[in-house]
């Protein structure tokens, strides 16, 4: 067995901090006359953070588990139940196409930048040619999260670095509700998935990086590539027992592997097709199958312009529209030959020799 290392984590927030903090939500002068209410709203929130509250709801986990009679949270049973039923719908071969296409930028117009992102603009064509070919399609918009109230993708805590079992499918890290860190849209985002034969990723690029709300997703979705989907296992998040149960031989599941994928990354003056490698070493690595070689894009729209044209250059630029197009079009051919049985991956039954 191998040491936990401890001593990192910062002390508890003091009384006084916390309320200070807490009550930041309510700085608008339109709170004020409920200012009581809201002294006794954080007197309560403390006794939680205080507590450490994690999960203030869990029922026995049950039959299917480990541990029938370890205490799971009603939120993380909710989020696993959700994704079985994904799955299965999946799984039908009954059942319709399903591409999931992601505009994964931060831009709408309905916030800051008051403009429609290029981004959501290719993905909507990509939505149309997908249908068009004959697929239900979903387009998932992560623009959402800069432009709703309290809409979430809390960051990944890495558990899967102490041990890849103490990393639970669906994550059990959220909701923190003794932290405050709730309206996790990853529950709402797991089973989207999971019901897609098919996903097709738009992306700008952000300082040579991919865009922030994507790479919140990409991180939070660690656990669908070789995590636990039996927290009773770990006892929830006891690191020690994570550790012995991955040293005595993990068989890290891929929970989205046999996908097809497509996916378009545009930019204006340079990085595209470093984040272009990148997320198709990402989505190869769990076991997605990529919709060839027109499924995959690297493309800059108005090379070295002014910003304030670069629709313009979107709107001439009749080949990308066509390209992208053609892109969701192959995810949707490459759906129908996986599931009429004439794709595989060529490396399907393959154990790793090094797997991690």
């Amino acid at each position: 067995m191998t040491t936990v290392r401890k001593g990192q984590a910062p002390a508890p927030l003091e009384r006084r901090a916390f309320g200070e903090r807490f009550r930041q939500r309510f700085s608008d002068p339109a709170f004020e006359a409920e200012r009581d209410a809201i002294g006794r709203l954080e007197a309560i929130a403390w006794l939680a953070y205080d507590g450490g509250r994690k999960a203030p709801r869990t029922v026995k986990a049950g039959a299917g588990f480990a541990d029938p009679d370890d205490e799971l949270s009603v939120d993380w049973l909710d989020a696993k139940r959700r994704i079985d039923e994904a799955q299965a719908r999946q799984r039908d071969p009954a059942s319709p196409s399903r591409v999931l296409v992601i505009a994964c930028g931060p831009r709408n117009d309905g916030t800051c930048p008051g403009e429609a992102s290029k981004t959501w603009r290719l993905a909507r064509s990509a939505c149309e040619a997908a249908g068009a070919a004959g697929a239900e399609v979903e387009l998932l918009d992560l623009s959402r999260l800069a432009s709703e109230p309290d809409l979430h993708i809390h960051p990944c805590k890495g558990c899967v670095s102490t041990a890849m079992p103490l990393c639970h499918w669906p994550c059990s890290c959220y909701p923190n509700h003794g932290n405050g860190q709730v309206n996790d849209w990853m529950n709402d985002l797991y089973p989207r998935w999971a019901a897609a034969h098919g996903v097709m990723l738009v992306t700008p690029v952000h300082w040579y990086q991919a865009a922030s709300p994507l790479k919140l997703m990409m991180d939070r979705l660690v656990c669908a590539d070789g995590g636990n989907p039996d927290p009773t296992r770990t006892s929830g998040k006891d690191p020690a027992k994570a550790k012995a149960l991955e040293l005595g031989g993990w068989d890290y599941p891929k929970h989205l592997a046999g996908r097809l994928y497509g996916l378009v990354v545009h930019g204006d003056v340079d990085g595209v097709e470093g984040v272009r490698r990148a997320l198709s070493d990402w989505l190869d690595w769990m076991g997605l199958i990529r919709a060839g070689s027109a499924g995959v894009l690297g493309r800059y729209i108005g090379y070295w312009e002014p910003y304030a044209r670069s629709h313009e250059a979107l709107d001439a630029d009749a080949a990308l529209h066509a390209e992208v197009e053609q892109a969701a079009r192959a995810v949707v051919a490459g759906i129908g030959e996986l599931r009429a049985g004439r794709l595989q991956r060529p490396d399907r039954g393959l154990r790793a020799p090094r797997p991690k």
